[in-house]
């Protein structure tokens, strides 16, 4: 069983997602767990805070160390005793990453999610506020993604649309494995060919007749020539 755990201080947002669909099927069946965990529980604190003011002066507050520092140590998978329970196996030590979600981190892609099905953990860092301690990103995460160019409210949504595509490349997840063989992206700077279903004729348009045809080299042939390319 692969994990999937979410450090953020709105933990409630990652079940209603997690367990719906696809997600939620393939956590059924065991195959992964995902999991929210409250930030503020690992502050030492004594009012659970997480954040404070900038050095240096500025606009907005700043998500703390030692909350994070305190969080990834007790959720980290690290004896090889819990992989019997946990995964599936009794041998070994665990592979784990831990992934800062970031407007200024690299972009994630297909690649990465392939890559990083490979973990048996990953964990997710999600911000808040004007940012994260930069010595989080440096000392605790092992990389910072960012899902696209542009500002988001916090890390949670980023680290649900990573968990989904990572989650579609393990054994099982998808019903069809050819879905996910043919799907957008899995070939280097291509999208998805067009899709047709019923009816064959509409007022917005009729379905090319080579997918009606029967000849499954033509077909494979249009598709080809018809896949989309990234702007």
């Amino acid at each position: 069983m692969k994990r999937y755990d979410v450090i953020t201080i709105f933990p409630e947002v990652i079940a209603p997602y997690a367990e719906a669909s696809i997600l939620g099927k393939a956590q059924k069946k065991k195959l992964l767990k995902i999991e929210g965990h409250d930030l503020r529980k690992y502050s030492k604190d004594k009012h659970k805070k997480v954040d404070d003011t900038p050095y240096g002066g500025g606009a907005g507050m700043v998500m703390t160390v030692q909350p994070f520092e305190l969080a990834v140590d007790e959720i980290r998978l690290k004896k090889p005793g819990v992989l019997k329970k946990l995964l599936g196996r009794s041998k070994g030590t665990p592979s784990v990453r831990v992934i800062l979600t970031s407007a200024s981190g690299r972009r994630f892609v297909q690649a990465d999610a392939k890559r990083l099905a490979e973990y048996d953990q990953v964990i997710f860092l999600c911000g808040r506020y004007e940012g994260v301690d930069y010595r989080v990103e440096t000392n605790i995460a092992d990389e910072a993604l960012s899902i696209g160019d542009y500002v988001l409210t916090g890390g949670e949504l980023p680290a649900l649309v990573m968990i989904d595509a990572i989650a579609r490349n393990l054994p099982g997840v998808l019903g069809n494995v050819d879905t996910l063989n043919e799907e957008s992206h899995g070939e280097e700077g291509s999208l998805e060919y067009p899709q047709y279903t019923k009816p064959e004729h509409h007022k917005l348009g009729d379905v090319p007749a080579v997918l009606l045809s029967g000849d499954h080299t033509a077909i494979a042939k249009w598709r080809k020539e018809n896949m989309r390319r990234p702007d």
